[in-house]
């Protein structure tokens, strides 16, 4: 990687950076989430409390994900207006 010399060369950095690190974050975030389920409803599927525990944490996964995609787009755009 080339060490960038002026602004628009630090910014195209930067977002190069998060735009590797957000995907990233999306995966480990959903693999987590994915292995919570399971344990919830898969590994201790005869238990009342974890079957409640696993039904709070969906709600909870498409919110989280919801605002995640929401935000990035959000970011995508200013980028795309400010930055061109």
């Amino acid at each position: 990687m080339r060490t960038p010399t002026t602004f628009s060369g630090l910014v195209d950095f930067i977002v190069n950076i998060i735009n590797i690190l957000i995907p990233a974050i999306f995966g480990i975030v959903f693999l987590y989430l994915v292995f919570k389920i399971i344990d919830a409803w898969i590994i201790h599927a005869g238990d009342e409390k974890k079957l409640e525990e696993g039904k709070r944490l969906m709600t909870t996964a498409v919110i989280v994900f919801v605002l995640m995609v929401s935000t990035w787009g959000i970011v995508t755009l200013l980028k795309n207006s400010l930055f061109g």
